[in-house]
């Protein structure tokens, strides 16, 4: 007589990789894809509408760039509040939570009165819901970098971890296109009353899509195993200050080069590309329909070699990638008279080969950060030096850039030179740190 036979226990339930792709991806192109509509808006109506000063132009250009840094300082915030849910409580909920906040705050700006229907209230509420994008895009980033890592096969962190970051150029594409369509189709009149509240309003779509898809996940495998272990942190934050904060210094160097040469190439370029050769400070005079072409193709090889990074980095490790590609961005910075200097070609040049740097510095930042910290502190460390570096590298990168552009009397010169010195410190971090590709990854508690 044969004994009865045990049935297993049903497995548990797994995101497909289909899912985990499209979860990681629709979220963070929505969050880049509302950053950047603010961005695009802040060099092209803002100073206009929210902080006219027609004795002098740049004044009002800087005051919006100004609110636009006020999202940085907002971001670092948001790190520690969604950070420390999303290693309390999952990382599902607060990938959720996220989305929400950045999305209804990019609605209302798309609604807000400006400056001449409202007054002072117009760039006190813009200030408001600019920091508001701020909390949702500080809780996005890492919560999508974890999705993606934490459910990668052995082997393919770095690859997989490039899908949230293919966020970042199909969100500009994506703000960029709507803008140009808009340009295309409508006189400058109409865009500067009504058309530029369009791409703000039309947000909530994708907000709706993004949640759709994220509504759908189970928990990851390595915050599933933090819960079973029953190692959740209880102060997130406190924990990863006190067993982590070496990682946190340095993932924050590490990613300093990055974001200066994220925001100077959309932001800055957009800014001297645009602005009249015969202005006090000097631009390229290019059309804003033109400019805007230009940044898309160059933004088409930021998500090329954002791609490519991934096999790079499983490759040759994520140190030695990082530090030949931060090398390169080193000595970019250093073209940049000769290769602006040299018309449309060698505009279009600055163009690619800035984009492409980005591509291969910010794709592996997906598997580095998380790697530096434990699992059950991991959102909250990857989160907080992912955006303490955006205050050090982005927030007053296009402000700096102005700045050094003004007293250059109109030459991109110091420019360049800033961008060079920010990768130098990069540099310096990379080769403190040690390479993560082999490290214990779903185990690894604090």
């Amino acid at each position: 007589m044969s004994s009865p036979q045990i049935a297993a226990p049903p497995a548990a339930p797994a995101n497909t990789r289909n899912r985990v792709i499209l979860a990681s991806l629709i979220g963070t192109s929505i969050e880049f894809y509302d950053f950047y509509v603010y961005g695009t808006a802040a060099v092209l109506v803002f100073p206009k509408l929210f902080f006219p000063d027609n004795s002098n132009p740049t004044v009002s250009l800087l005051s919006s760039f100004l609110v636009f840094g006020i999202a940085f300082i907002a971001r670092p915030i948001g790190s520690i509040i969604f950070g420390h849910f999303g290693d309390r409580i999952g990382r599902k909920k607060t990938l959720v939570a996220s989305l929400l906040t950045m999305g209804i705050a990019t609605v209302l700006i798309g609604l807000l009165p400006t400056y001449a229907q409202i007054g002072i209230w117009a760039p006190l509420l813009l200030t408001l819901f600019r920091f508001a994008q701020g909390l949702g895009l500080g809780g996005e980033w890492s919560g999508a970098a974890l999705l993606a890592t934490e459910n990668a096969p052995k082997g393919k962190r770095a690859i997989y971890g490039t899908f949230p970051q293919m966020g970042a150029p199909i969100g500009f594409i994506l703000a960029n296109g709507i803008f140009l369509v808009l340009s295309l189709t409508m006189s400058a009149d109409a865009f500067a009353a009504w058309g530029w509240r369009v791409p703000f309003v039309i947000s909530a779509v994708l907000v709706i899509v993004g949640l759709y898809v994220r509504f759908k996940l189970v928990e990851t495998p390595a915050f599933q195993k933090v819960i079973d272990s029953g190692e959740v942190a209880k102060v997130p934050v406190a924990r990863v200050f006190k067993s982590s904060w070496r990682p946190l210094i340095l993932g924050t160097f590490i990613m300093l080069a990055t974001y200066t040469l994220f925001y100077l190439m959309t932001t800055y370029t957009l800014t001297y590309g645009t602005t009249a050769t015969t202005a006090a400070t000097p631009g390229l005079g290019y059309s804003r329909t033109d400019f805007l072409i230009m940044l898309i193709v160059g933004v088409v090889f930021f998500g090329i070699f954002t791609l490519v990074s991934g096999p790079l980095a499983e490759k040759y490790g994520r140190r030695l990638t990082l530090i030949a590609t931060t090398i390169g961005i080193l000595i970019f910075g250093l073209l940049f008279v000769p290769l602006f200097g040299a018309g449309f070609i060698g505009t279009m040049a600055l163009l690619i080969i800035g984009f492409t740097l980005m591509g291969l510095t910010f794709g592996p930042m997906a598997s580095v950060l998380p790697e530096l910290f434990p699992a059950n502190v991991r959102y909250t460390g990857s989160a907080i030096s992912y955006n303490f570096a955006s205050i050090l590298g982005a927030a007053v990168a296009p402000f700096v850039a102005v700045a050094l552009w003004a007293a250059a009397s109109g030459s991109p010169v110091l420019v360049g030179v800033y961008l060079a010195v920010m990768a130098a410190i990069t540099l310096v971090a990379l080769f403190l740190s040690k390479e993560t590709r082999d490290v214990e990854y779903d185990d690894n508690l604090s």
